[in-house]
């Protein structure tokens, strides 16, 4: 297992959840969580067939990871740019959904962004996470157009206050 936690967060999934740094040697999960996530099945699944979370992502932008303490289980990742600033990936492995995962990585987000100066972070959500950004307190702002052939379709573009 490795160390680096830099935030607790809950018991999950029977273990508690921490958060940390993530590095060149997670991008294979990270890749991995992105790829298999259930969220992008069916019309959205071309989005994310050939995605790929490489070594250059992560060294370049605050990537982290919710991992499980004494598993290393990955169970969810974010990614925060800075400037502008933007919440650019954001997933929670599927058999994780529900269990407060999302939520951790969100507050942990809004920590990051608050030490950063950030007031406001831009998301431009999958349609159907719409729902979850508005209950952590994300409003709506407007819709990112479809631009094929990477993006068939509409997105719900959101502002998340940091404090």
């Amino acid at each position: 297992m490795r160390s680096g936690i830099t935030s607790r967060g809950r018991r999950v999934l029977g273990e508690e959840v921490g958060i940390r740094r993530a590095d060149a040697r997670d991008t294979k999960r990270l890749t991995r969580l992105v790829r298999t996530s259930g969220a992008y099945e069916g019309p959205y699944a071309p989005m994310v067939a050939g995605y790929r979370v490489g070594h250059d992502y992560v060294e370049t932008h605050r990537v982290f990871a919710a991992v499980g303490e004494s598993s290393d289980r990955l169970l969810g990742f974010y990614a925060l740019i800075l400037d502008p600033p933007e919440l650019d990936l954001m997933f929670v492995a599927d058999d994780a959904q529900g269990a407060g995962i999302g939520r951790v990585l969100i507050g942990h987000l809004r920590d990051e962004a608050h030490e950063a100066g950030l007031a406001e972070v831009r998301i431009v959500s999958h349609p159907p996470a719409e729902g979850f950004y508005r209950s952590v307190g994300a409003r709506r702002t407007g819709t990112v157009w479809a631009a094929p052939p990477a993006v068939m379709w509409d997105r719900p573009e959101l502002m998340l206050p940091v404090t």
